[in-house]
């Protein structure tokens, strides 16, 4: 084997990013016995300037003047240069992701294999969070005993592969992430500066007195110059003015873009007709709502200024006034302007709204196949406010059973190239924030036409999987179809449909709050007992072939990486007032497994006729990033051998299900596997150990399926093929997609799932902490179980047992009467009182009050509860 050959070939490829020799090895494919001659082959290309180390132990090509920077790199051959994105930490700490490395000429850009790259809390530079950077490469290096502000709740386990990690330091900002940054007035003396939202935003900006700032000049009632003290009276009159009547129930409604500055959070005039969850309602409108100037304790837009010296201040103007923070209208306006999230339609997308018929019509219907008298259902959540999906099942000859899996037909409503498509393809799919949807078509479709409510007639995807007595799959089938739901069940319904005897205890389930769902549904209680116990029947007969088909694909290797989720529920004045632990039970478990099986069949459909389509795929993991994991779960105790092979991986996952630490930990896993993301090839699912798969069961909220859907359409309507719609029902010329479009459109929709993930990670979390911040308040303080998850000297980090939520003990807090001092065993595995010999262990149940709340850190701190 020529090795010098095999080097210089991977050294030459326009996706090499430099790795150590270790990793090179491995990519190259080099056995234990052809190590030496492998090292011997890289030491003679090194001697002769065939290639370099950089960053202390990374191999790269030579450095050439005047090189493109194909690679990623700078031009000008400086291979220790890397470019792309930065994110900061809490702490102020960052970590770095270099640019993916551009394929070949007509090629999409190849995926970056160099790993992230870490950076110190003095080595940002003057970047800010979300930043294009240049990032040059340092030896690496063992990291610093302390920094400044270190982030909390870290778990000593992720020290364990910090002394091999790839440095570096910022050299040049490329492009700014954004222009902007969201965050609350203060004041100090005479001076005002702007404190961030986001704990990760390190620096506070200084502003000028608002009545200074050119976009409240028109508002404001003093002259040039004035003190902003002097608006107090013009203010309280505006917002007198603006408060919602005394009966108003206001759901946090935002600040329409292209309002006056400073317009009110709270206007009683809605300016959103088709998306009710965003108004205010029972109300009057209001007037001046938005002549406010930004006063202290108001939650601003700013727009920031160049900033180029890291020791300077960091300097903007006040561009918009949200509302008062804290309040839940400026708060979910803050995620709106952060994220780029737009609720409100445009016009050219109202007026093709209206076009739409309210109902299904008799001519909509004329071809399909007729479900509507087949038993036929919808299992969503509590809140749902969509209703994407739905199941019937049918008892055919010979002990066989056949599954439909019917999907709204939005296709059928949404055509390639209107307003309608446009604006859906560029929003990507629905945003769900905690009390509200930003939805991805207008609530007539969203809500309406499209969505599978109980009791009305609607135009379906039809994917007919049919089993034999052993629940064998043996046909599948596709079609467009119209069904009839007969019942809105939620997953709590469901859940007590499959388990519980006692059918008097069925129907005392209550309905959803109307406030929190598209469709309530009619009450258990209001069925007749044949009706009841039909809806019994079926559900169990569904479960038994649902099981059946998770454990055959937990068998082939499919992993369970479905974790537990905190849902936040919020009243009608949009305040957080009840968390609840999403289980992936076995009401989650049924439709999950129909879901993924009729993914699965449009996928192999797709591939096997050779249709230009969107495929969802999830890569293999990096066999390093997974070694990483392993070193960081031993530290925890657990051991694991090569977590490359599945059934390793899936004994750890579930040894994560026992273990003190096994959020985090799975949270880790999650991180050292590779994202899952929209591509116009079947390059298979990772996790799910499938072939084939995509994205088809959703349409209302996701684009991606939509698409799919028009290429299932397409496949149904060709002549001769006897699932598709009769001649009558075809809708006429259709569209058909490139393989280059589908790459375009899978690029965009991973970037706009990843914004909409993001987005509402914040939003959850600003919930939680608002959630924990009103108990400080209550008469009676709340009783919350948690387990402890960390030990350090100062304290306890814990997680609640019902809401998953992580906080932190402070060891002053550990003695009720302060007359005892606790400070870590000898084994650091728990701390023990000098006095009392209490202790508290890793892994120890404990019973905790809220004690402090920081909502600008979004850090919470409890105490131990009376015993």
């Amino acid at each position: 084997m020529n090795f010098h050959d095999l080097i210089l070939a991977r050294l030459a490829r326009p996706d090499y990013q430099p790795v150590n020799e270790a990793r090179l090895a491995r990519e190259i494919g080099v056995d234990r016995k052809q190590r030496g001659n492998f090292r011997h082959a890289l030491r003679s290309l090194l001697s002769r300037g065939d290639a370099q180390i950089i960053a202390g132990d990374r191999i790269a090509p030579p450095a050439r003047a005047g090189s493109s920077g194909r690679s990623g790199r700078t031009g000008g051959g400086d291979a220790d240069v890397l470019v792309g994105r930065i994110q900061f930490r809490a702490g102020g700490s960052a970590i770095f992701f270099p640019r993916a490395v551009p394929g070949p000429d007509g090629q999409p850009p190849a995926r970056s294999t160099i790993e992230p790259v870490q950076i110190g809390y003095d080595d940002t530079g003057t970047a800010l969070p979300g930043d294009t950077v240049e990032v040059r490469l340092n030896r690496p290096r063992p990291a610093r005993a302390a920094r400044p502000r270190q982030q909390r709740g870290q778990q000593s386990a992720k020290d364990a592969a910090r002394e091999n990690e790839l440095r570096g330091r910022v050299v040049n900002i490329v492009e700014r992430g954004s222009a902007t940054m969201i965050g609350t007035l203060r004041r100090v003396r005479s001076s005002y500066y702007v404190q961030p939202d986001d704990p990760r935003f390190q620096h506070e900006v200084a502003v000028p007195d608002p009545i200074k700032t050119p976009a409240f000049a028109a508002v404001a009632p003093v002259a040039a110059g004035a003190s902003s003290q002097a608006a107090g009276k013009k203010n309280a009159k505006a917002k007198a003015a603006a408060t919602p009547a005394k009966n108003a129930r206001p759901i946090f409604k935002p600040v329409p873009r292209g309002a006056a500055p400073g317009a009110a959070p709270f206007s009683a005039n809605p300016a959103n007709p088709t998306n009710p969850e965003l108004q205010t309602l029972n109300s009057k409108p209001a007037a001046n709502a938005a002549a406010i100037v930004p006063e202290v304790g108001d939650k601003v837009v700013v727009r920031l200024r160049e900033w180029t010296n890291r020791h300077a201040i960091l300097e903007g103007e006040i561009i918009e006034r949200l509302g008062k923070t804290f309040e839940p209208g400026a708060e979910f306006t803050a995620i709106l302007r952060k994220y780029n999230l737009e609720p409100a339609f445009p016009d050219a997308v109202q007026r093709e709204v209206a076009g739409l018929p309210d109902k299904v019509r008799s001519a909509d219907i004329t071809g399909r196949l007729d479900y509507r008298d087949i038993p036929t259902f919808t299992i969503d959540p509590d809140d749902a406010k969509d209703f994407d999906d739905a199941l019937s099942i049918e008892h055919l000859d010979g002990g066989r059973t056949r599954i439909g899996i019917h999907i709204a037909d939005v296709s059928h409503y949404v055509k390639p190239g209107t307003a309608l498509d446009n604006e859906a393809r560029k929003r990507g799919n629905s945003t769900y924030l905690v009390g509200a949807v930003i939805p991805m078509l207008p609530e007539k479709l969203s809500n309406g036409l499209c969505s599978l409510v109980e009791a009305q007639d609607r135009l379906v995807k039809t994917v007919q999987l049919t089993f034999d007595a052993k629940r064998r799959l043996v046909d599948t089938a596709f079609a467009s179809a119209v069904i009839r739901s007969r019942k809105r069940l939620t997953y709590r319904q469901a859940y007590a449909l499959l388990f519980e005897k006692d059918l008097a205890a069925v129907r005392a389930l209550p309905l959803p709050p109307k406030h929190q769902t598209g469709s309530t549904g009619r009450a258990l209680s209001s069925l007749k007992d044949a009706e009841l116990r039909d809806l019994q029947t079926w559900i169990r007969q569904l479960w038994d072939i649902a099981s059946h088909l998770r454990r055959s694909r937990m068998r082939n290797g499919s992993l369970d990486l479905d974790m537990p989720e905190t849902k936040v529920f919020v009243d009608e004045q949009g305040y957080a007032d009840r968390l609840e632990k999403i289980e992936n039970d076995e009401s989650h478990q049924l439709i999950e497994e129909f879901m993924l099986a009729a993914n699965e069949a449009v996928a192999r459909l797709t591939r096997g006729k050779r249709l230009a389509s969107l495929y969802r795929v999830h890569d293999d993991p990096d066999a390093e990033k997974l070694g990483e994991f392993r070193d960081t779960i031993a530290t925890a105790g657990i051991k694991a051998g090569d977590l490359t092979k599945r059934s390793e991986l899936s004994k750890v996952i579930t040894a994560l299900d026992q273990h003190p630490q096994g959020h985090l930990l799975r949270t880790q896993l999650l991180r050292s596997l590779k994202k899952a993301c929209y591509r116009s090839t079947p390059d298979g699912h990772f996790g799910l150990a499938k072939k084939d798969y995509t994205h088809f069961t959703s349409p209302i909220r996701r684009y991606s399926d939509l698409v799919v859907h028009r290429v299932l359409e397409n496949f149904l309507d060709q002549p001769g093929n006897p699932a598709g719609k009769t001649a009558a029902a075809s809708t006429g010329k259709k569209f058909r997609y490139s393989a280059s479009q589908m790459a375009e459109i899978g690029e965009h929709l991973s970037l706009t799932e990843t914004n909409s993930q993001e987005a509402e990670r914040e939003s959850v979390k600003v919930k939680l902490v608002e959630f924990f911040e009103r108990e400080l308040h209550k008469r009676t303080p709340t009783r919350f179980a948690a387990i402890i998850t960390e030990v350090r000297p100062h304290g306890l980090f814990i997680e609640l047992a019902e809401s998953m939520t992580f906080g932190f003990i402070p060891a002053s807090e550990l003695s009720a009467g302060g007359d005892d001092y606790y400070q870590p065993t000898p084994d650091g595995s728990a701390l023990a009182g000098k006095r009392s010999k209490r202790r508290f262990a890793l892994g120890d149940k404990i019973d905790v009050h809220v004690a402090k709340v920081d909502r600008f850190k979004r850090l919470i701190d409890f105490k131990p509860a009376p015993a």
